[in-house]
């Protein structure tokens, strides 16, 4: 008897018109969006710090001039992030993040890195990554979409490889499982 109520509750679940209704009776959160970055979504308050990049700048500018200034680096965040999220290896991370916030950030943290005139805005490493679940073959799919968004845009490769050397101890943060 219990049986024969656990396959009827079951069946009833899992009839298309009750998961309408229960689709129907949804109703989402608003999304708070930022005044300070128009577009973005709104995030909880946090410490700004250029030390939340997760790499000390190269002293000079060569490096950000090899890769064409902010026009470079915004040519190539944009790239990279396209590329991730066509990229079935990894698209699933970025369904429910705010692409605008994270193309800005992106290009903060790069040009920052890179020794540009520009102020890291966004969250440490650890605490910007740690819901995420990330695993090693996660940072691998992004490495390579970077490579080839820097490729894109003709950065020599000595100058991606330096780059991606001072970014990679932030695997440690950034990787979790």
């Amino acid at each position: 008897m219990r049986l024969l109520c656990l396959a009827t509750a079951a069946a009833l679940l899992a009839s298309p018109a009750l998961a309408q209704d229960a689709v129907d009776d949804f109703v989402a959160p608003p999304i708070q969006m930022s005044l300070e970055h128009p577009g973005e979504e709104a995030v909880e308050p946090y410490e700004r710090s250029d030390a939340h990049a997760g790499a000390t700048p190269f002293a000079g500018t060569a490096l950000w001039e090899a890769f064409h200034g902010a026009e470079g680096v915004s040519r190539i965040v944009d790239d990279l992030v396209a590329r991730s999220v066509a990229d079935p290896r990894i698209a699933g991370t970025f369904v429910s993040h705010d692409l605008v916030r994270l193309r800005r950030t992106l290009k903060e943290q790069i040009g920052y890195i890179l020794g540009g005139p520009v102020t890291y805005t966004g969250r440490d490493m650890a605490s910007s990554h740690a819901d995420l679940g990330l695993q090693p073959a996660d940072m691998g799919a992004l490495v390579e979409n970077l490579q080839r968004a820097m490729s894109a845009e003709g950065v020599a490769f000595a100058a991606q490889n330096r780059l991606l050397a001072r970014l990679a101890p932030m695997k440690a943060d950034i990787v979790t499982r």
